[in-house]
């Protein structure tokens, strides 16, 4: 496996200039120009070579009609989540989708009437919230309990919030983002057995599976699958292998029942054919990505660590959530400063384009979150910056 430094070398990138929404649209979503973009969780490294030269091959190749799935690449998406997660899969489950973005609108229209109630655990990435609120169903917010930056499931407040409301579906996120959490089987059991209680059908979003921190275990739903069954999971390789522009992702739905109701509803609203690059790198990377993804965890735990050393010294007041998994840190700043001001110190003060927590939760202004996959010397950057400007305070 390479070195960070060689990691670094053999796959950074300027994306500058390349139509990258990350690097060439900070102004268009900030409004200022000249900041350092640590926001949009994508990465700023090239993918694996062997995904290059798949696709290099197949431009060659010249002609891109609609195409189908192979039995082949079904056959690496399989070995990858039996030999990294421990999950057997059927081909009979898959659905496919542009995205897990996508996915989220299509299980609520799917699943859910107009009115009915949709539950989610905020604060958390905002298109769960957008996918409930633009499809004309009740968003329920159930607030994860913070302990100093350690995040737990509030289970009484989410069984009352089911009940009360009437909730019929749960989108559920696991790894979490932006708290960093990696569930543990038993809080994974309990939230799924109420759920089952109440007859409300959980859709996990796992699309961060890959990035738990080494000596953490994450746990997919679909382990779990035999004593849950109303459980739908998500899943794409866009976020390990750096794939979001190729519009490919996974719904896995292992009950009949759910694909019967799925497939209807798919009748009406999805009819995109696979991408074919899509499918063509995925199964690539699944392949021959390993020690790509090895390389890549790494250098995101040294950044992640280079942020912990830096406020541990500089800004001790500062509160760091451990990351268990994804490649996002979240960062409690409401003790430096305002929580009303911090929005102003990180752009105007420390040059920094991040999401900011209210973002993610009406409760979470004065966090920001911080995308840990980009070069070391960019995360040494912004954390200085941040040390600087907000010690003062």
């Amino acid at each position: 496996m390479r070195s960070v430094e060689e990691f670094c070398a053999a796959y950074g990138v300027d994306r500058r200039n390349s139509d990258c929404v990350k690097w060439d649209r900070v102004e268009e979503r900030f409004g200022a120009g000249g900041l350092l973009p640590m926001w949009v969780a994508d990465m700023d490294f090239k993918i694996p070579e062997a995904a290059q030269k798949a696709m290099i091959d197949r431009v060659h190749h010249g002609a891109f009609g609609y195409g189908g799935i192979p039995a082949s690449y079904y056959e690496a998406l399989f070995g990858w989540m039996s030999a990294r997660h421990g999950v057997e899969l059927d081909p009979g489950w898959i659905r496919f989708s542009t995205g897990v973005v996508n996915s989220f609108y299509w299980t609520v229209q799917a699943f859910t009437k107009p009115g009915d109630a949709v539950i989610v655990c905020s604060p958390v990435y905002y298109p769960f919230y957008h996918a409930v609120e633009d499809n004309g169903r009740l968003l329920v917010r159930s607030e994860l309990i913070n302990t100093e930056g350690e995040y737990t499931m509030d289970f009484d407040d989410f069984e009352a919030q089911i009940v009360a409301r009437r909730v019929k579906l749960f989108i559920h996120c696991s790894p979490h983002n932006p708290v960093g959490r990696v569930w543990t089987e038993e809080e994974l059991r309990r939230t799924f057995e109420i759920c089952a209680k109440h007859g409300v059908i959980v859709v996990s979003d796992e699309i961060h599976l890959d990035f738990a921190r080494p000596g953490t275990e994450f746990v997919s739903a679909l382990k779990l699958k035999p004593h849950y069954p109303n459980l739908i999971v998500l899943h794409s390789a866009s976020k390990t292998f750096n794939l979001a522009g190729l519009l490919h992702s996974h719904l896995i739905i292992p009950d009949e029942r759910l694909r019967e109701v799925y497939d209807a509803h798919a009748k009406q609203v999805n009819k995109a054919a696979a991408s074919v690059m899509g499918l063509i790198a995925a199964e690539a990377c699944y392949r021959e990505g390993g020690e790509w993804l090895d390389g890549l965890r790494s250098l995101i735990e040294h950044n992640y660590g280079l942020l912990k050393s830096e406020f541990e010294v500089r800004l001790p007041q500062a509160v760091l959530s451990e990351k268990e998994g994804t490649y996002l840190a979240w960062l409690d700043l409401r003790k430096c400063a305002a929580a009303d001001q911090v929005r102003a110190l990180v752009q105007d003060k420390c040059g920094l384009a991040v999401d900011y927590g209210e973002w993610f939760g009406e409760k979470s202004q004065g966090f920001i979150r911080i995308n840990l996959a980009t070069l070391p010397e960019h995360i040494r950057f912004a954390a200085g910056q941040i040390s600087k400007h907000f010690s003062i305070f």
